[in-house]
């Protein structure tokens, strides 16, 4: 049996990024080694103390690093009208037992590129501030990464922050923009993907029923999120993380992909932080991200419903 592949996640967490967090740790075929983690849906210091409650929970010991409190250069406004004022829909869950590490997220990164190196996969789940802060320390830290998966943009503009901008890379447009013009190669699972695969509400509650601790942590938290999507009309429920996070650990469920030049808007009066693919291949930049347009949704949704126990 081929040896686990290294993975590094860097988080916000978050009600979707707690779920893709449950999925990385329910997979043997992977080694959770780090989880670096920023500022975003929510402040720091709730963003931790959520990514070390899901590691309690999943009953997996895996070294939490803080990172970046605040984006590179612009202030920016989180999510907690989303996620809650803790990121977790505020349902005044115990602390967890857990402590972060000394290390900060950006050198984590770095020195687990450097230790895992051409192995490592760095699924990327928030903004891109830690990681953008660790290639301006470390130049050479692509070449260590032996694949990036980047959940983030909306690639036709159909945004959920502002008009044409989603939130992880409106966040840092600017931490995106570095690190999409230092890797060669990357893979991007971005918002309307996410709308193209969202979740129906009734699987979605089924698996919730199920008696396990997975799956009573995170109908608890995400039940605010769901009952107001359910109150709007909506038959499915969107989660972003998941399916970038599914993209990242089985490769084999992408149906559907394509290859093309992304570039970050960092000055647009109405497009600051927009995600512009060059779907026509005419600006001659290199093609470095692989967009998935389509996933097997059984794989998907398979992995989701052993991810909670269920």
């Amino acid at each position: 049996m081929p040896s686990p592949i290294p993975l590094l996640i860097d988080t916000d967490p978050g009600i979707d990024d707690a779920l893709a967090l449950l999925m990385a740790m329910d997979d043997p075929a992977h080694e959770l080694v780090g989880l670096t983690v920023a500022a975003g849906n929510v402040g720091l210091a709730h963003t931790v103390r959520n990514a070390l409650k899901v590691a309690e929970v999943a009953g997996v010991d895996v070294p939490v690093y803080a990172g970046c409190p605040v984006p590179l250069l612009h202030a920016a406004e989180d999510a907690s009208y989303v996620h809650g004022s803790d990121g977790f829909g505020d349902a005044g869950l115990d602390a967890p037992a857990g402590r972060a590490g000394t290390e900060h997220a950006a050198l984590a990164i770095s020195r687990l590129a450097r230790e895992h190196s051409g192995r490592l996969l760095l699924v990327t789940l928030g903004p891109l501030t830690n990681l953008a802060l660790a290639l301006r320390l470390d130049p050479e830290l692509p070449r260590h990464v032996g694949r990036l998966v980047v959940m983030g943009g909306a690639v036709n503009g159909r945004g959920n922050t502002s008009v044409p901008s989603e939130f992880n890379l409106m966040f840092d447009p600017e931490a995106a923009h570095v690190v999409f013009e230092a890797f060669e190669r990357f893979d991007l699972a971005d918002w309307e993907a996410t709308l193209a695969h969202a979740l129906p509400h009734e699987a979605l509650d089924a698996w919730l029923a199920a008696d396990t601790p997975r799956a009573r942590f995170y109908a608890a938290i995400s039940r605010q999120s769901r009952e107001g999507s359910k109150q709007r009309g909506r038959r499915d429920w969107a989660s972003a993380d998941p399916l970038a996070m599914a993209m990242a650990l089985e490769p084999e469920g992408v149906l559907e992909a394509e290859r093309h030049a992304v570039a970050m808007e960092l000055t647009g009066a109405h497009t600051r932080g927009a995600t512009v693919v060059d779907w026509l291949d005419r600006s001659g930049a290199p093609a470095r991200a692989r967009i998935l347009l389509r996933y097997d949704r059984a794989r998907f949704h398979e992995r989701l419903r052993r991810a909670l126990g269920a």
